[in-house]
């Protein structure tokens, strides 16, 4: 099935199997001033965690990134309309230039550009670093401009590939963020990690939830396998 065309009528995919965490109702939700209240009787702030927000990306931020492969990107559209995408690359490829600048390149994907096309309405951008082993994060926060300036994308090459573009952030708030939700999470420990196979292919469940047969799945199987084997650097041809 073309990509531009979908089904009329797509499916009822089965609900998920799980306990109803509140009987036959929706959960309750605080108003305005119940909500205010509740914020304001959690426990001050220390001092470190207050003032954390240094500004500017020093030595050790600047190391954290130059050997995280993945960052996660935050950005909104004109009306507040948010977005998060993973970023991954090998170590070295998001490019700390200086105390106030990151650039980050843009790698093929599914063109459906959401960062960028945020990004043209909205320069507001935020960045989660992750460094496997480390439970720490770098936080960074700012405002984001495209460039396709031809030397720094050449620093960024990875298999004689380089990017299209990179986003290039002029930062104003960076910061560590705490191990916590990583060591509740046990994500560097493996402990949920899934079995390969035991969940169904992105391919398999897009197709469940936009009605196509089997042989469509198929096919959009063998696709992505392609993509995810010959398109991680550059763009494949059209199919």
């Amino acid at each position: 099935m073309p990509d531009s065309v979908l089904p009329p009528s797509p499916p009822q995919i089965p609900a998920l199997v799980a306990p109803p965490v509140v009987a036959d109702r929706p959960p309750a939700v605080l108003d305005a001033a119940a909500a205010a209240a509740l914020v304001e009787s959690y426990a001050a702030v220390s001092k470190g965690a207050r003032y954390k927000d240094i500004g500017r990306i020093d030595a050790h931020m600047a190391r954290f990134i130059g050997l995280a492969p993945l960052c996660l990107v935050s950005t909104a559209d004109a009306t507040g309309k948010q977005d998060v995408t993973p970023r991954g690359d090998p170590p070295g490829s998001f490019k700390v230039i200086d105390q106030h600048t990151i650039a980050i390149p843009d790698r093929p994907g599914n063109n459906r550009l959401d960062t960028l096309r945020n990004l043209l309405e909205n320069p507001e951008i935020a960045l989660i670093f992750l460094l496997p082993g480390v439970s720490e994060t770098v936080r960074l926060a700012g405002t984001a401009r495209l460039s396709t300036d031809p030397d720094l994308l050449a620093s960024m090459a990875v298999q004689g590939k380089t990017p299209k573009c990179c986003i290039v952030m002029t930062v104003r708030q960076a910061y560590l963020h705490c191990a916590k939700a990583l060591i509740r999470s046990k994500l560097w420990a493996g402990d949920y990690a899934m079995a390969k196979g035991s969940f169904p292919s992105i391919s398999r469940i897009i197709g469940d939830q936009l009605g196509y047969t089997e042989d469509e799945k198929k096919v959009a199987e063998a696709r992505t396998e392609i993509a995810y084997r010959d398109g991680l650097w550059a763009p494949l041809p059209p199919a």
